[in-house]
């Protein structure tokens, strides 16, 4: 799959104050690069995940371009283990079970995660508990489609 091959713009307005010329370049016009470690932590991101904590809620992200939902997360462990494991990597770091395989999440050989509208998700880098999705904020921090919603 080319880098422009199926090229839109990234959705204005992003979640959690992400840089829209920094989600454009990494989930359009890149294979390999990510945006950088801790850049999460940065955004008011983990700010919101501890309030979706205290209600009980988990968080879907939504693919930057097409509104998507791609992930679910927590699932299986708490929000504070899901922060940790992600602080500890740089990156949102997801499990098997909080990928939405149904709406477009997609595994290449290579490890590379993108959705099957294109977009550059992160990669796979799994470790002794199997699969960890380390997942760029900028590619998953969409607002939910009509259709999602």
């Amino acid at each position: 799959m080319s880098c422009h091959s199926r090229h839109r713009p990234v959705q204005k307005n992003l979640r959690w104050n992400c840089e829209n010329d920094l989600a454009d370049r990494i989930c359009n016009y890149n294979r390999h690069y990510a945006e950088h470690s801790g850049y999460f932590t940065s955004t008011p991101f983990v700010k919101y995940a501890k309030k979706i904590e205290k209600d009980g809620e988990k968080i879907t992200f939504y693919d930057s371009n097409t509104g998507k939902a791609l992930f679910r997360a927590p699932v299986g462990r708490t929000m504070q283990e899901f922060l940790d494991e992600s602080k500890a990597h740089g990156w949102p770091s997801f499990r098997d079970e909080e990928v939405l395989w149904d709406n477009g999440v997609r595994c290449l050989k290579n490890g590379e995660a993108v959705s099957v509208d294109g977009t550059h998700l992160g990669h796979n880098l799994p470790d002794r508990n199997g699969n960890r999705y380390c997942i760029n904020l900028v590619s998953v921090a969409g607002n939910p489609t009509e259709d999602e919603k």
